[in-house]
């Protein structure tokens, strides 16, 4: 008995330790974020993706788009509207118990970097960076709006599906190695680099509520929104399916 007590004793410790490990933000908006003031553990990596049922992302999961998106593990029209046809319909959760730092976020990436720099790398061209792997110079073109922005200050990282909306559609019941995945995810369209100003007007609004003001992106937006929501088994509310299905029938093929 004494033995299995300090089994139970020392396990119970290393998972207080692992739950205290990660960082928090200090980005403005509800989904753009500035770099960390803290610095996660290197062991704190969450460059794996969440655990899930759902076949491995197609082209571009590398943590590079394919040909003619703008963000990774994208998947075709057809099989959005499929997945988006599977959703589980649901009212919205309350923001009861919700807070930014049940998904910690940026983690640790290697070499210094963290989520944030690897996006910013990602989706800039011509990104210089210093030893710190903060994003010096580069030139970024911002899916929602459309706009040029030529310095990283002027950037967020937005999640594509909103870590509040998340919360308010099935992430609530998740653990917190879940959370930090979504957080962090490079796989799939779930992180992009877009311009502060239109990062902080979508805020944690949904589809229905919110549209990037570029109708060109649409096909992308609704195509990467639906393939985060499948993948992690999310819930859609009526009025975010219909929006979701307008910006599908953007799409050309």
């Amino acid at each position: 008995m004494g033995r299995q007590t300090g089994v139970r004793g020392a396990a119970v410790a290393v998972a207080l330790l692992l739950g205290a490990s990660g960082c928090g933000n200090s980005g403005q908006g509800s989904s753009g974020d500035a770099k960390a003031s803290s610095t996660p553990s290197a062991k704190a990596t969450a460059s794996a993706s969440a655990p899930s049922p759902r076949t491995p992302a197609p082209s571009g999961a590398a943590g590079q788009p394919a040909p003619g998106d703008v963000l990774p593990g994208m998947v075709t029209a057809a099989v959005a509207r499929t997945r988006l046809a599977a959703l589980t319909t649901g009212k919205p959760g309350t923001m009861a118990g919700y807070s930014r730092d049940k998904f910690t976020h940026w983690a640790e990436q290697g070499n210094k970097c963290d989520t944030r720099e690897v996006v910013l790398k990602r989706d800039g061209v011509d990104v210089t960076q210093d030893s710190e792997c903060r994003a010096l110079t580069g030139r970024w073109k911002s899916l929602y709006d459309g706009a040029t922005v030529t310095e990283a200050s002027k950037l967020d990282i937005d999640h594509m599906v909103p870590l509040a909306e998340a919360w308010r559609s099935g992430a609530a019941g998740w653990d917190a190695a879940r959370r930090k995945a979504f957080a962090n995810d490079l796989t799939r369209p779930q992180l992009l680099a877009v311009s502060a100003s239109s990062n902080r007007s979508k805020g944690d609004q949904s589809p229905d509520l919110w549209q990037p003001t570029d109708k060109s992106s649409w096909c992308q937006y609704g195509r990467a929104w639906t393939t985060v929501k499948s993948q992690y088994g999310l819930t859609v509310t009526d009025a975010e399916r219909a929006t979701l299905t307008t910006m599908l029938d953007t799409c050309t093929s």
